[in-house]
């Protein structure tokens, strides 16, 4: 799961960073609205952290990009600001929570969770495919009731084809969203081949059916009928 962390202060967002990680986030941070609005036009979230309060900008204009642009990425407020007005206008705009500083890293979490649950899986912490079962909330799979064993990357991968199942993923997209800004220093997509075809592998022993197929030219697809 892919967070941006639209905040300027540096500490905070480092240390929201950090905490979101060690929950099996990958988190990108964006200092200034300038950034933020070159991340939110570059790339797909599945949650924001949205700081109305920025140096070179209104949070509250990013929202306002967002739902010009029909996108669905969770968005949650995080501002010093505790005004209702604020947090009317917020959730007008389209935000799905809001929280104020100062605030515990275990409920931004947990906020964070339940908002791409309702976004994403229909407010449910499982997604089920066939002999599939994603725990979103364990990170773990499951097939024909046995756990997979799977890395972190392999897990990010399959969840992501997933969600987009029966849609053409390209490899630039899968590269972006398991690695984040670190796509950029890859020469290829070699890693996504390699992952892609460690995956198909564990989940055939596993007895899953090859849903998981190779697009020529343009990407892979998790294939369901």
């Amino acid at each position: 799961m892919k967070i941006l962390i639209i905040e300027d202060e540096t500490s905070l967002s480092n240390s929201i960073a950090s905490y979101l990680k060690a929950d099996n986030y990958l988190c990108e941070i964006a200092g200034n609205y300038k950034m933020a609005l070159d991340k939110i036009e570059s790339f797909d979230y599945d949650c924001i952290l949205l700081d109305i309060t920025l140096p070179d900008g209104n949070g509250l204009n990013v929202l306002k990009e967002l739902k010009k642009s029909k996108r669905t990425d969770g968005v949650i407020i995080i501002s010093a600001k505790n005004s209702v007005d604020d947090k009317i206008d917020g959730l007008n705009l389209g935000a799905d929570d809001y929280i104020s500083k100062p605030f515990h890293l275990s409920e931004l979490s947990a906020r964070i969770s339940a908002v791409i649950r309702r976004r994403r899986f229909d407010g449910s912490a499982n997604i089920i495919v066939n002999e599939i079962t994603i725990d979103t909330t364990a990170n773990t799979i499951f097939i024909n009731n046995k756990l997979l064993d799977l890395t972190k990357k392999e897990y990010d991968l399959l969840l992501y084809l997933v969600i987009n199942k029966n849609r053409v993923i390209s490899k630039s997209a899968i590269a972006e969203h398991i690695s984040g800004d670190n796509a950029d220093y890859f020469d290829n997509f070699d890693f996504i081949y390699a992952h892609i075809k460690n995956l198909k592998k564990k989940m055939t022993s596993a007895g899953a059916a090859d849903y998981i197929k190779s697009i020529y030219g343009m990407g892979y697809k998790f294939e369901v009928n």
